[in-house]
């Protein structure tokens, strides 16, 4: 196969990664402007390099004619998490969603492997819009937490260099490491309660600052430019303190004072 034809084969996919990862960091957005806890953390993608599908090809048997069917992670998104809970909302989320159709799904946390690999794999196909009309492509989203996905890039750089085929002594060490690392993720969610509540209260505050600054550049805007500097230097003097009380109050405060000029206007 030609190198044009590959690129023509892998650009559908290039893009489709590219609009998957959009979706799932506007749905943290969403969550984190909104002042709520988002189950994702952040997400990354890629596109298989021609190598690694060659590769894959010959290992599964699979003919180049058949290769977009054949192979179903050319496409591969992967989504990382706090919590091990987080995983399975994440899960649910992409179950519910109406632009993409989950084929199936592999559970590697329950039923980890014995390498002590853990992620949660699921298989979608995704409709992409060309200019050459609508494609569907399958693509592989990854979700696993932070921990996981330390030994998983870990597990993954000495296969790479010992060719999957790594030594005994390092796999046993590896297989530790992999059982340390989720004994953090089982300790992390003990206090995930804890640890939530601060964040929420965190994106909170500072969803509260940036209304607060909008509202004095609004100010401003309206001619208000005594006020709007008085305002500011007040901030200024309660943006560090701890009680969010006081923010809240100023923020309610410049709201009330911005509603009463337009209604004058």
């Amino acid at each position: 196969m030609q190198l044009q034809e590959w690129k023509t084969i892998l650009t559908p996919y290039e893009y489709a990664v590219e609009e998957l990862k959009v979706k799932f960091k506007n749905i943290r957005k969403e969550l984190r402007r909104n002042g709520d806890y988002s189950p994702i953390e952040f997400v990354t993608g890629r596109v298989k390099k021609v190598s690694s599908i060659l590769s894959k090809a010959k290992r599964l048997n699979v003919s180049l004619d058949n290769i977009e069917s054949g192979i179903e992670d050319i496409a591969g998104i992967r989504i990382m998490c706090q919590f091990v809970e987080d995983i399975y909302t994440v899960v649910n989320m992409i179950k519910n969603r109406e632009d993409m159709t989950v084929m199936y799904e592999k559970d590697y946390i329950k039923n980890y492997k014995d390498s002590g690999y853990r992620s949660y794999h699921i298989i979608v196909k995704y409709p992409f819009q060309s200019t050459k009309g609508k494609k569907e492509i399958l693509a592989e989203i990854q979700i696993r937490t932070l921990a996981m996905n330390f030994w998983a890039t870990i597990e993954h750089s000495l296969k790479y260099k010992f060719d999957h085929d790594v030594p005994k002594e390092i796999s046993t060490r590896l297989r530790s490491a992999a059982d340390a690392a989720f004994k953090l993720d089982e300790e992390m969610s003990e206090i995930r309660e804890t640890i939530v509540t601060a964040q929420v209260m965190f994106e909170i505050k500072s969803l509260a600052i940036r209304e607060i600054l909008d509202n004095i550049q609004k100010l401003n805007e309206l001619g208000y430019i005594k006020e709007s500097i008085e305002f500011q230097e007040k901030f200024n003097k309660i943006s560090n303190v701890e009680r969010s009380e006081e923010l809240y109050e100023f923020k309610e405060e410049i709201e009330n004072i911005i509603n009463n000029y337009k209604r004058r206007n």
